[in-house]
């Protein structure tokens, strides 16, 4: 019978590869743990092996095409495999999963993918119980990735069953999340490739808790430290040398509890290897005498950790350079003033940053290099036809950047609706994957919170981003020599210094300047 491999994790935070070369064809008989074909990582090129005798029967992928994980990379006929029994078998794995009726089935709900580069969460609430009724659509639990609040939806109609994870716990893309008796359907009915997939990811949780009275064969120290990326990611919390550990698995391969294990036996006076006491004991050890010197500990993850991944990135391979100017918006706020009141009786919520935006796509008209992307090594720019803006919105759970897509084609008041729609749901933290995808150059507004002059860091792999400082009302002089008083807004740029310099963003500077300072240009452009 055919089954599909499955192309397993290969890389932390890896998503997708580039088929290379494959090393069979269709038709070719395989041996186990011979070389299938090699992959291209964004950091390295993997061999994937068989893991079962056999024969290939398909290849899902021609050569130089982006093949996805946790997706089917080829298929291949096992040899001296038999079909299947009742898939009700592969159903009741666990023992403290209560019996199924006929005319029920249990089911795994699977965590999707919920963004670009995503691989784990936190499971910020459950919204249901173990042994509540569901709907189709109604929402099952809040998590909260790296970029935003995600509210995860119940595919059928059923009974939750289990709950994998507690409140506060990180769940795993690709995992299951919970368990659900699905009303209506005939058990034996399951796709088989599904099963398959689900007995794959069960595998590695069963493989701990076999019971003792079987023969279980001695670990081996496999010097290629097979493991998977959960696993490493764990070795190097706990500052393990995966090479040195005896596992338990085939082929020598180890699992979390191989690790724990070989702390306990190798230091087991000088490791405390229990659970960690919760942060809020660190928070009240304070100086017994008079009740001061207490600190309190919290993990830096989701949003912030996130940011901060980004931000070490970008400062430490873009060469920043800042450009600082000072934009008069009289005139700006004036036509602002006269149309806000008959926009507003429209629905349309007319601020500021509408005119900065689309006066930042007429710039980039002129000048495309600020709406490019160089590669990492600096050998190829790549420009951008539409000018997806980019603006940094001080959210709940952190700095969100959600950007506009298409600003060259849209008219002010389509910006503004695109601006009030994606400050609301970044400042819930409830953003869309798509909002925050495929900017092209950003604005950062922290003149709304005070400041005048920044220097922000560029969101990588962008070549230039703004900050806006606040609206100040300084004294100027006019074209007679006499003194007014002027709107007066500090702006700071910091571009990419590998393909930008110094004239250019000047140049661009004064463009851009010149639309919001003479409103009436900035129409005539848009025509």
């Amino acid at each position: 019978m055919a089954k599909d491999f499955i192309l397993p994790d290969i890389g932390e935070g890896i998503v997708e590869c580039e088929v290379v070369e494959w090393l069979v064809a269709e038709g070719d008989t395989v041996a186990e743990d011979q070389p299938i074909c090699d992959v291209m990582t964004d950091k390295a090129l993997v061999q994937i092996p068989a893991v079962h005798d056999g024969v290939i029967n398909k290849l899902y992928y021609a050569k130089g095409d982006i093949a996805l994980v946790h997706a089917p990379l080829f298929a291949m006929d096992v040899a001296g495999d038999t079909p299947l029994p009742v898939i009700e078998s592969a159903v009741n794995v666990e023992a403290d999963t209560p019996a199924v009726t006929s005319d029920e089935q249990l089911e795994d709900f699977i965590l999707p993918d919920i963004g670009e580069g995503i691989v784990e969460c936190e499971i910020v609430e459950w919204l249901v119980s173990e042994g509540d009724q569901i709907e189709e659509d109604q929402a099952v639990c809040d998590v909260m990735t790296d970029k935003a609040l995600v509210q995860i939806p119940a595919k059928y109609t059923g009974t939750v069953v289990k709950l994998f994870y507690a409140k506060g716990d990180v769940a795993q893309v690709h995992s299951p999340l919970f368990q659900m008796s699905i009303a209506g359907t005939q058990a034996n009915v399951v796709d088989i490739n599904d099963a398959l997939v689900k007995a794959q990811t069960k595998a590695v949780e069963q493989k701990p808790i076999e019971s003792e009275n079987k023969v279980v064969s001695a670990p081996v120290i496999n010097k290629k430290a097979v493991a998977s990326p959960a696993v490493r990611r764990k070795a190097r919390e706990l500052d393990v040398d995966l090479t040195t550990v005896p596992g338990s698995g085939k082929n020598g391969r180890i699992y979390k509890e191989d690790i724990a294990q070989f702390i306990k036996s190798e230091v087991p006076n000088s490791i405390d290897t229990s659970p960690l006491q919760p942060a809020a004991d660190k928070s009240t050890s304070k100086n017994p005498a008079n009740g001061t010197g207490g600190s309190r500990v919290e993990p830096i993850k989701g949003i912030k950790a996130a940011m901060a991944k980004q931000m070490v990135a970008s400062v430490t391979t873009i060469p920043h350079f800042t450009f600082c100017d000072e934009i008069d918006l009289t005139n700006l706020i004036a036509l602002r003033s006269d149309l806000k009141e008959q926009y507003k009786q429209q629905g349309v919520k007319l601020t500021m940053m509408p005119f900065f935006i689309k006066a930042l796509s007429l710039a980039m008209k002129e000048f495309p290099v600020l709406n490019s992307k160089v590669n990492d090594d600096c050998t190829e720019l790549t420009y951008f036809d539409d000018h997806n803006i980019g603006m940094a919105v001080d959210s709940k759970i952190g700095l969100l950047v959600p950007n506009i897509k298409q600003c060259q084609s849209k008219s002010i008041v389509e910006v503004a609706n695109e601006v009030s729609r994606l400050t609301d749901s970044a400042r819930e933290g409830r953003v869309s994957p798509d909002d925050l995808k495929g900017g092209t150059i950003s604005i950062s507004n922290i003149g709304a919170l005070g400041g005048t002059i920044a220097t922000p860091i560029i969101n990588k792999p962008e070549v230039a981003i703004v900050a806006l400082g606040k609206l100040q009302h300084l004294p100027r002089f006019d074209g007679q020599g006499q003194v007014i008083s002027a709107a007066i807004m500090q702006v700071s740029w910091s571009g990419d210094h590998r393909v930008i310099d110094g004239g250019t963003i000047a140049r661009f500077n004064n463009l851009w300047k010149s639309y919001l300072e003479s409103p009436a240009k900035m129409m005539m452009a848009m025509s």
